[in-house]
């Protein structure tokens, strides 16, 4: 079975569009955009001759090819391209279920097993509140920066709940993280847990 399943009516749409690129050869890049986040957004675009990347899985379809981004293929499995038609035309659906949920591997980033652990063990919790963290980035001396956000923005006990609780987590599961921070603006209370 393909990584993506492409529908027939998604496959006949394409092949509309492609033929509208008129260059030969065109085919389609399908990847996430955020993988393994709550703010994963899947893709798909057009994919010119040339413009292929090392290591692309290729899907050979009838009329043309979709090339998969590689980093994106564990967050595609069981996803889905569609077309529907409306009153209003039709519209293109993708839809990944995998897309945001963390997943890990020998290769996955800092960032991607930051995510993880905020996805899986720190965020259930926080929901508890109504709060939740997200990651901002990680320096090149290993810091986290996260955003807290619902309940956390602007408690009273979110220095608390990040270092002894987020931080701590985070430093146990990913050793050489050396530092957790917030860029939380706190000044924000009206959703606060605790004021």
């Amino acid at each position: 079975m393909d990584i993506v399943e492409i529908t027939e009516s998604a496959q006949a749409y394409l092949v509309d569009l492609l033929k509208k690129q008129d260059v030969e050869g065109v085919g389609v890049r399908i990847f996430i955009i955020d993988a393994g986040t709550p703010q994963a957004e899947t893709c798909i675009s057009f994919c010119r001759p040339g413009e292929e990347e090392e290591g692309d899985e290729i899907l050979e379809m009838a009329d043309f090819k979709a090339f998969i981004d590689v980093p994106s293929i564990p967050f595609l499995e069981d996803a889905v391209v569609d077309y529907s038609k409306d009153t209003m035309g039709g519209q293109l659906t993708i839809k990944a279920p995998n897309s945001r949920l963390p997943k890990l591997n020998d290769d996955s980033t800092l960032e991607e097993r930051v995510n993880y652990v905020l996805y899986n063990e720190v965020n259930p919790g926080l929901a508890a509140h109504g709060g939740n963290v997200t990651l901002e980035e990680v320096f090149e001396e290993n810091i986290a920066v996260l955003r807290f956000g619902g309940g956390c923005q602007g408690c009273g006990m979110v220095d608390v709940t990040l270092k002894e609780g987020v931080e701590k987590t985070l430093i146990a599961q990913i050793p050489e993280l050396a530092e957790v921070r917030d860029v939380t603006d706190h000044t924000q209370r009206e959703n606060a847990y605790f004021k």
